[in-house]
């Protein structure tokens, strides 16, 4: 890989990327209030079914698909898919995360002048525009591989749930890497299969996560918005 190809990677990966990614637990919080999650090894075993069970079979392999499209610059393709994924999202909190770092990940992409104008415009186009369909223009807009991309993205995810594992369950900063440095040869099987899942195989059924994202939209006490 190239050095310049790596850093817009990690670039994309970084949590100081200001899309307010840190600000969600995409279910996990909501998880601890349901005492699912009580511990580092309720933690490691949640944080590993999403990525094995949910993130592997529908978001990865939609960022793979939205590469595709948007290296071809298939506007109706890429505007229909990214309604698709918004649709598929199932409960109001999961909607608004999406569509609000996918809508700051824009910003980005335009304020940086990523990409040439004329796919600019079609992600402009994008209202909402989907976190995975502006995360797959910033990728292919940095001429980087599908595999790179998706491991980039699969990582951030990881990293992202076991930060608010450490502030929610909480957990100590070693249990989080260990959770971290667990699930690292999990993320290139996940990879592998996102990479092998044609777009009408996309699955996004993950009906626990959906009950408790709509439980924690009322729950009590809570230091995330998802």
């Amino acid at each position: 890989m190239r050095i310049a190809d790596l850093t817009a990677l990690l670039h994309l990966a970084s949590p100081a990327l200001p899309i307010g990614a840190f600000s969600y637990s995409q279910g996990l919080e909501a998880a601890i209030d349901a005492h699912l999650v009580v511990g580092a090894d309720d933690a490691a075993r949640w944080i590993e079914s999403g990525l094995s069970n949910v993130l592997a079979q529908g978001e990865l392999p939609f960022v793979a698909h939205q590469m595709e499209r948007w290296h071809a610059h298939d506007a109706a393709a890429l505007i229909e898919a990214n309604a698709q994924f918004i649709a598929s999202r199932e409960s109001a909190e999961l909607r608004r995360e999406t569509a609000q770092m996918g809508w700051s990940l824009r910003q980005l992409c335009a304020q940086l002048e990523w990409g040439d104008a004329a796919r600019r415009a079609t992600l402009e186009h994008m209202t909402p525009v989907a976190q995975p369909s502006a995360f797959a223009y910033a990728a292919s807009a940095h001429d980087v591989t599908p595999e790179a991309a998706l491991a980039a993205y699969a990582f951030s995810w990881v990293e992202n749930q076991t930060a608010a594992a450490l502030k929610a369950v909480p957990l100590g900063q070693l249990a989080g890497q260990r959770i971290i440095f667990a699930l690292r040869p999990l993320i290139e099987k996940a990879v592998t299969r996102a990479l092998a899942t044609t777009p009408d195989a996309l699955n996004t059924f993950a009906p626990q996560l959906g009950i408790l994202s709509a439980r924690h939209e009322s729950q009590y006490s809570r230091l995330f918005r998802s």
